[in-house]
């Protein structure tokens, strides 16, 4: 039999997570922005915010409908995802290098590290004179940019997480014959793998932070051509149309980020409990 609790003592009760279908999940992060929406029709309907101010969102769809008609949407989008795409390869890939440099070796880290955390602080906006001063206005210069702002998270993201790497493991794959480009592969990179999906996350939100400030060098094509030529004719419906594909470009590669997180390490989308979040 089982003893009766003492006086004044409340007998535990398991907590019991009861799990939650994606479904769910897609419903409650959807509330946000719809309800950001539904506020932003309501003020245009009542005239708390007039089309000189912010256009209406039906006015915003007939700019979108306008722009995807006549072809210029289509052709922003395809140059501006050209460039943070070109650039953000080129950030990753110069992050990741340097990370595994300075984490994985001594030497690279008394080397490398004090002067690439010197420039680390240097804020890239900064750089935009700059680099128009060297590469003129072309294309180099936008992409330069934006592989300057992203190779920066990479950087710290990596090296971070490869010097967290369990050295005991190190020592033994090393005593088994391993090469270094081996335990890098077979045991570096798996081990920091949560911090390099970290680092990529926010060099994929930066690198459409830079695209807008990389398309404001004297653009001829692109979102921010776009946006330009928008704010020339006071076409707040084309500029909100901009602003909403920033946003979205944004929002997709966290999603990208998300699923690749889904896929390489499946244990992280359990919560507490087992629940899926």
């Amino acid at each position: 039999m089982t003893a009766p609790p003492a006086p004044g003592l409340v007998t535990p009760r398991p907590s019991v997570h009861r799990p939650r279908s994606r479904a769910h999940g897609l419903t409650v992060r959807a509330l946000g922005p719809v309800a950001l929406l539904v506020l932003w029709w309501v003020s245009s309907a009542t005239g708390l915010l007039t089309p000189d101010v912010l256009a209406s969102p039906s006015q915003v769809l007939d700019a979108v409908a306008e722009l995807w008609g006549n072809g210029q949407l289509p052709d922003a989008l395809a140059t501006s995802l050209t460039r943070s795409g070109i650039g953000l390869v080129i950030g990753l890939a110069v992050g990741l290098t340097l990370g595994i440099t300075t984490g994985f070796t001594r030497l690279g880290d008394e080397l490398l590290d004090s002067s690439l955390q010197t420039l680390r602080t240097i804020p890239f906006l900064s750089l935009v004179p700059l680099f128009m001063v060297w590469f003129g206005i072309n294309e180099t210069a936008k992409i330069l940019l934006i592989a300057v702002a992203t190779t920066f998270p990479m950087y710290v993201s990596t090296s971070g997480g490869v010097r967290n790497t369990d050295r005991k493991l190190v020592e033994a794959m090393r005593s088994f014959g391993l090469g270094r480009l081996a335990i890098v592969r077979q045991v570096v990179l798996p081990g920091a793998l949560p911090s390099l999906l970290a680092g990529l996350r926010l060099s994929m939100t930066l690198s459409v932070i830079a695209l807008i400030a990389a398309e404001e060098i004297n653009a001829t094509a692109g979102i921010g051509y776009l946006m330009s030529q928008a704010q020339s004719y006071a076409r707040t419906d084309i500029l909100a149309v901009c602003i909403l594909v920033y946003g979205l470009l944004g929002l997709t590669a966290d999603v990208l980020v998300r699923g690749l997180e889904r896929i390489l390490m499946p244990w992280r989308t359990a919560g507490p409990g087992g629940t899926t979040r």
